[in-house]
């Protein structure tokens, strides 16, 4: 539920709440950690909102680093749900590679392209959030991400133009 909640706001609202797309970046890294060394714990939750804290907190007093580091990780994130939604999977010795090309891209793309980038990669890490429930089919988890993503683009995009004409 926390997923799907986070989800919506960043798809939404991810470029002005960037302390939230910092946090959310921080919590899908805590989940993962705590999936994989926590594994049946009850305290992965509890850990993986402790990161989604400690990220927002950073983010706020660390606005450059936090948003590179996020980018990375939701780049990095992305790339790999992707690939997981078309079925396409790198070798088991190469897994990792998907994951930090991603990962530069974001944080390339988040450095140059601050709006853009974190409408962009907060649509993106929206999506991938919504469906990490797995309630859809292949297909249909693959369309619903691509879909996803393009509106949480469109809504973010209107919100930044009306902005803009309001500050003119």
């Amino acid at each position: 539920m926390i997923n799907l909640v986070v989800g919506i706001v960043l798809l939404i609202f991810g470029r002005k709440l960037f302390w939230l797309f910092v946090g959310a970046a921080g919590f899908l890294v805590g989940m993962e950690l705590a999936e994989r060394y926590f594994a049946g714990s009850d305290a992965r939750l509890l850990i993986a909102v402790a990161a989604g804290v400690v990220a927002a907190l950073l983010a706020i007093l660390f606005y450059k680093v936090a948003l590179a580091i996020s980018g990375f990780v939701v780049g990095g994130y992305a790339t790999l749900n992707l690939m997981h939604h078309i079925r396409m999977a790198p070798p088991e010795s190469m897994a990792w590679l998907p994951y930090v090309i991603g990962g530069i891209i974001g944080a390339v793309l988040i450095l140059l392209l601050l709006d853009w980038a974190l409408i962009l990669l907060s649509s993106l890490a929206g999506a991938s959030l919504i469906l990490a429930s797995n309630v859809l089919q292949q297909f249909e988890a693959t369309a619903a991400f691509l879909i996803l993503v393009v509106v949480g683009i469109l809504i973010q995009a209107a919100i930044l133009f009306r902005g803009r004409s309001v500050e003119a």
